[in-house]
């Protein structure tokens, strides 16, 4: 909250109007009811607190790898806007990762998340196609370098951190600089301090969708959306140390994915998979720039990162995915 107050506030200085619009959008979104929370779909494997959820349908198994950063039910938000939903309902077997508490996984770096993914991997029974989210993305191309997999696609996924604007690096370097004592002493990074970090690298956008939201009908779909979302971006298992180390340091400092030196099961990974492989790229992306996408084979998707997922984009997003496995 003081975070986007600051925002607001600096904002304000060259657009008064829209600081006032926002600060009454955010006072109607604290308001606003909140619908029933979906309930978690079954388990089908579990290990340590990972679990593996069905999400229905039938079909070669697909299994949906959620980003660290945030609950994975973004990938499931609502019977209108689900990826799960449209991927069961298009002939596929949809299996969701949860990635569970942090406290179960404290010692796991990104990797060793990869790695703790295996055995759900294998439970499937079969070699399934991976399609993985932000982190979630980048992790998937790890997972098909050490586990029989039957291809791989990602969506709004970095590779190369390097090529993200110098600005967002820095702002990004500098947040770990400014957490890191204190992730240490708690063994994890919280969520708002992430959350806040992804806000700063865009505030602009951050105090208009607040003042958009002002104006639209509360009683409406589209402000209920809004509601779900934000509460989603909002909350979330805190970051275990190793791994917000490995993304802050390994990652966005030193670039060791783009740099052939992320390396797994004793060899490097490598961002071309040995099976088809796709990219969906969200051209409109702050938190993940486009031009960090892995390089292959992309579609590029006019839509900013959760755009792309819940937004009007969906529909694109829905058919190529759809299309790339029925190829």
């Amino acid at each position: 909250m003081p975070l986007f107050l600051e925002m607001v506030r600096q904002v304000s200085r060259r657009a008064p109007a829209l600081a006032r619009q926002a600060l009454a959008g955010l006072d109607a979104y604290e308001r606003a009811p909140r619908p029933p929370v979906r309930p978690k779909r079954p388990a089908v494997a579990r290990v340590g607190g990972a679990a593996l959820r069905d999400h229905g349908g039938d079909g070669a198994p697909v299994v949906l790898i959620p980003s660290l950063i945030n609950p994975p039910h973004v990938l499931d938000l609502d019977e209108q806007v689900s990826l799960a939903g449209a991927l069961a309902g298009g002939g596929r077997q949809v299996l969701l990762v949860d990635w569970g508490a942090a406290s179960e996984r404290a010692g796991l770096d990104v990797s060793g998340h990869i790695e703790a993914l295996l055995p759900l991997l294998d439970a499937v029974g079969e070699p399934a196609t991976l399609v993985g989210y932000c982190l979630g993305g980048t992790m998937a191309i790890g997972a098909a370098a050490i586990a029989p997999v039957r291809r791989v696609a990602t969506l709004a996924a970095p590779w190369h951190f390097a090529r993200y604007p110098d600005g967002s690096r820095a702002a990004l370097g500098q947040l770990w600089d400014q957490s890191k004592a204190a992730a240490a002493s708690l063994g994890a990074l919280p969520m708002e301090v992430l959350q806040a970090g992804f806000w700063s690298l865009d505030p602009e956008r951050t105090v208009r969708k607040f003042a958009e939201f002002a104006e639209l009908d509360p009683e409406g779909g589209q402000a209920r959306r809004f509601v779900t979302l934000e509460d989603w971006a909002n909350e979330g298992e805190p970051l275990p140390l190793p791994a917000a180390t490995e993304l802050f340091e390994s990652f966005y400092r030193d670039d060791a994915p783009g740099a052939g030196r992320w390396m797994l099961g004793g060899a490097v990974v490598s961002q071309r998979p040995p099976v088809p492989t796709l990219h969906l790229v969200a051209g409109e992306d702050r938190i993940v720039p486009p031009e960090s996408a892995p390089e292959g084979e992309q579609i590029p998707i006019a839509s900013g990162h959760v755009g792309m997922i819940v937004g009007r984009a969906r529909a694109q997003l829905h058919q190529a995915l759809l299309r790339f496995l029925a190829s």
